[in-house]
């Protein structure tokens, strides 16, 4: 078998083989915190299910890279890459494998079931849990056997291969769909998907070069979790990962979209579009969207003003017709803040829950779960600028103005209520107590830049400094005594607050300590790869390890680096 060469090798167990567009990759990973020892075939549609197992006939060595998959035991090789987004071929050389389903019972309702389709004697599987059917086509080879057909209960069913050669496809599809026919050979699969591939990454980071070394697995984490428009997403969609956040929450969306924006406007553009087609009657965004749910239980944080700003000036020729919808649909999400969500007679409006401000159990929350908090302030504060900006734009010169009192009202409430002279405070909005913790969240008002006063910057850059470890911003002090290694946001280095204060600080004119942080995040991800958070004192990657706004932010940073440095 011909090797095709490639740039990046990942390791499998971290980040699942995929295809822009996929609903499924091939992973280890079978669930939350669910690792196989085989590789799976794992669907996302209508959840996460693991479908099918790879069983090599021997223990195998696995190499995986954007364009190719393969398993080898001495010189026998099973290779697999795909030819479309719903359709991956495998090929096996002196090395057997059994395609097997992964749930071994069958029940009315669970499971998958295997019959030979009499009209050109495929193996189909139909799934219980995914809702779709997976064909196993038979191109080349002799020693094949499959077993279970029309079996019930509990029995073994799949593909067996055995040492070939031998060639086969896999579909993934709804109803049903013509008899597969190979159009090309193997090798020219793996060539168009590698150069799918190098297209997509010269796109979205062709400044890369040997100092900046993970670019292009960057670029790969957001090609492969790239799903096609299903269910209630609309859009192509970048997912915040096809391990089990395969989600697009409210937030994270926006960084995919920003670290997207100059090479890839369209897809940018439909990332940020995503939770505003899910906008309910109140102007509420709901908390995540995906293939067969929208949740609308909690909320996310207003980023969107912050973000729009930055993606105007990367996408300069967005469409009128564009903005003027998104300016509508982000004056209700505005308005949903101060209203449903302001008490009467407050000036500043509240969370209901850490989840609501993406920072789930942030210690700021340990004194209640009702608070006014300063990031949420500071974030509505933007928006009404970009609001006020937009209108602008817009020739809506009449809204303008009372967004910029907006804007202003909310700094002065900010100011006034929460900043005590060293430190913001978060704040009950039915008692008015007070209280302050050791998290990153309370210096989150540093997104102001250069609106705060020189001596709120200059105290807030300090404390900033006091979270920085070797590797980046710890969000919770790591002198705390609640500060956890592996507590989610309770010390745990994380994207998005690394992205939101590097740009914060910059803006402030704090630009040693804001290059700082971009180097040490950045260098963290070339060591750790793009896990969903990172342990503060070692670096070591956490949780979800392919996780997709961790690979925009080294993107976001990266780029400007570079620009930067050219400059």
């Amino acid at each position: 078998m011909r090797a095709i060469a490639m740039t990046v090798v990942f390791p499998i167990r971290d980040i699942p083989f995929s295809h822009s567009g996929s609903w499924f990759g091939i992973s280890p990973v079978v669930g939350l915190h669910a690792v196989a020892d085989d590789l799976h075939l794992v669907s996302h549609q209508n959840g996460m299910h693991a479908v099918l197992r790879f069983a090599p006939a021997r223990t195998a060595t696995v190499t995986a890279t954007p364009a190719r998959l393969a398993w080898a035991h001495g010189a026998g090789t099973v290779e697999a890459a795909y030819e479309t987004p719903d359709t991956v071929r495998l090929r096996g050389e002196g090395l057997g494998m059994a395609v097997l389903v992964a749930e071994s019972t069958l029940t009315p309702f669970t499971g998958t079931y295997l019959y030979r389709d009499p009209v050109d004697g495929a193996a189909v599987l139909t799934d219980y849990g995914t809702g779709r059917r997976y064909r196993v086509t038979v191109l080349a080879g002799d020693d094949v056997e499959v077993r279970g057909v029309e079996a019930v209960g509990v029995a073994e069913r799949g593909v067996v291969l055995g040492d070939g050669p031998w060639e086969i496809a896999i579909e993934e599809y709804a109803s049903g769909r013509a008899p597969y026919r190979a159009a090309v050979t193997f090798d020219e699969v793996v060539k168009a998907a590698d150069a799918q591939f190098t297209a997509f990454a010269d796109r979205v980071a062709p400044w890369r070069d040997d100092r900046t070394p993970a670019a292009e697995l960057a670029a790969y984490v957001l090609w492969s979790a790239t799903v096609a428009p299903g269910g209630f997403l609309t859009r192509p969609a970048v997912l915040m990962s096809k391990h089990w956040m395969d989600k697009v929450w409210s937030w994270d969306h926006c960084f995919n979209a920003l670290a997207l924006a100059a090479g890839d406007p369209d897809l940018a553009w439909a990332q940020f579009r995503i939770p505003f087609e899910h906008q309910d009657d109140t102007g509420g965004l709901p908390d995540s969207v995906t293939h067969s749910e929208v949740l609308y239980n909690f909320v996310k944080p207003p980023v969107h003003g912050w973000t729009l700003a930055r993606l105007r000036h990367r996408i300069p020729g967005l469409d009128r017709a564009e903005l003027e919808a998104v300016y509508g649909q982000l004056v209700r999400w505005t308005n949903f803040w101060l209203t449903v969500r302001r008490v009467p007679g407050e000036d500043l409006p509240h969370y209901q829950h850490g989840n609501d401000s993406g920072w789930d159990n942030a210690t700021l929350f340990d004194a209640a779960r009702v608070v006014q908090s300063a990031d949420l302030a500071a974030f509505l504060v933007l928006q009404a600028r970009e609001l006020a900006a937009l209108a602008d734009r817009l020739g809506l010169h009449h809204e303008a103005p009372a967004w910029t009192r907006c804007a202003d009202e909310l700094r002065d409430a900010l100011l006034g209520q929460l900043w005590t002279g060293d430190r913001f405070t978060a704040r009950s909005p039915t008692t008015h107590d007070t209280w302050s913790t050791d998290s990153l969240l309370y210096l989150m008002p540093i997104v102001l830049g250069d609106e705060l006063p020189a001596a709120v910057r200059d105290v807030l850059a300090g404390r900033i400094r006091q979270h920085l470890t070797a590797h980046g911003l710890a969000t919770e002090l790591p002198a705390s005594a609640h500060y956890e290694a592996d507590g989610y946001w309770r010390g745990p280095i994380w994207a998005p607050s690394t992205v939101l204060i590097e740009d914060g600080l910059r803006r402030a004119g704090c630009t040693d300590l804001a290059d700082d942080i971009s180097a040490r995040f950045r260098a963290l991800c070339e060591r750790s790869g793009f896990a969903e958070n990172f342990d503060a004192h070692t670096g070591d990657g956490l949780r979800d390890r392919a996780y997709t706004w961790t690979a925009s932010a080294y993107l976001t940073l990266a780029a400007a680096h570079v620009e930067r440095r050219q400059r």
